[in-house]
């Protein structure tokens, strides 16, 4: 019997209270709901269950003073920033999400067809010396990096979040062996992602940052997605794929300002897994806040990871 794909998350990201915030669990609940409610995805997937990520594997991507300043957050609540809220099972979640996203990694090289890794807090906005903008472990960074440790030398990382992934870029931005592509909304938090911030040193030429207008027409963008993927790939010639899911790029979301559609989702998804050789693609979650058509999203998303038609 061939391997089912992978989704994996754990009860305890629930338990990340955030109070009245967009980051709310439940977001996760909504998606939950939806993933086991599609008999096509349940027939394809298995959900799993993650251990925490260890502290050696966050070090490879954050510094020594942000590891310990989650460590004295631990069991207490509070706000690293204004919108970057801690409760007393906050940084257990955060280490398991990076291990949800570490798993997910492993999953798809044990053979896996492809993995999803449904998290909270999300990730990309951390950067290599603090939390910020709802994120307190670069979630897919350190899946990269955890990737490169397990032989897979060239890791492109994918983000069609609405909002740039400020601490993904900050993470690799010298670094040429990963490759981060985000396409987002301009002008739009954290305020970074322009055109000419391409890398630097070793790493110039291996960032390449889409800013887009408010209300880009989504068949524009799928073009230039497709477009960017094409040049990138050939390029570039990745071993493996990390996608940042953030459906905040949704026309519906109150967090975004692009102009998606949740079979958008499908489309970009199935381009990214079409490119890569043997489909090694995972997928990590980062925004999303309508819970009206979150659910709807992330399935439309799971469905082309998972290699099943859009509905």
């Amino acid at each position: 019997m061939s391997k089912k794909s992978a989704i994996i998350t754990h009860p305890i990201y629930l338990e990340h209270d955030t109070g009245r915030h967009p980051e709310c669990p439940e977001r996760l609940q909504a998606i939950e709901d939806a993933l086991v409610a599609d008999a096509e995805i349940s027939e394809a997937a298995e959900f799993l269950t993650p251990e925490p990520v260890t502290p050696e594997a966050v070090l490879r991507c954050h510094g020594e003073a942000h590891v310990e300043r989650l460590e004295s957050a631990r069991g207490s609540s509070g706000r690293f920033d204004p919108d970057t809220v801690f409760s007393p099972h906050t940084i257990d979640a955060a280490y398991f999400a990076a291990g949800a996203a570490v798993q997910a990694v492993d999953e798809v090289l044990a053979g896996r067809p492809a993995a999803l890794a449904l998290v909270r807090p999300p990730g990309h906005h951390a950067c290599p010396d603090r939390a910020m903008g709802f994120c307190m472990i670069n979630n897919v960074a350190v899946a990269a990096r955890h990737a490169q440790s397990r032989g897979q030398k060239k890791v492109l990382i994918v983000d069609f979040d609405v909002h740039h992934g400020n601490g993904t870029q900050d993470v690799f931005y010298d670094d040429p062996s990963v490759f981060f592509y985000s396409l987002h909304a301009h002008p739009h938090y954290p305020g970074t992602g322009m055109e000419h911030e391409t890398g630097k040193g070793e790493g110039e030429g291996a960032t390449l940052n889409r800013p887009l207008p408010h209300g880009f027409p989504a068949r524009q963008y799928e073009e230039l997605f497709n477009r960017d993927l094409d040049q990138i790939v050939e390029s570039f010639q990745p071993d493996l794929a990390i996608v940042s899911a953030g459906f905040d790029s949704h026309r519906e979301d109150p967090l975004g300002g692009l102009a998606l559609e949740s079979e958008d989702f499908w489309t970009l998804t199935r381009a990214v897994c079409e490119r890569m050789p043997e489909s090694r693609v995972l997928a990590s979650l980062e925004g999303g806040y309508n819970l009206s058509v979150l659910g709807g999203a992330v399935c439309q998303h799971a469905r082309a990871l998972f290699g099943i038609e859009s509905c």
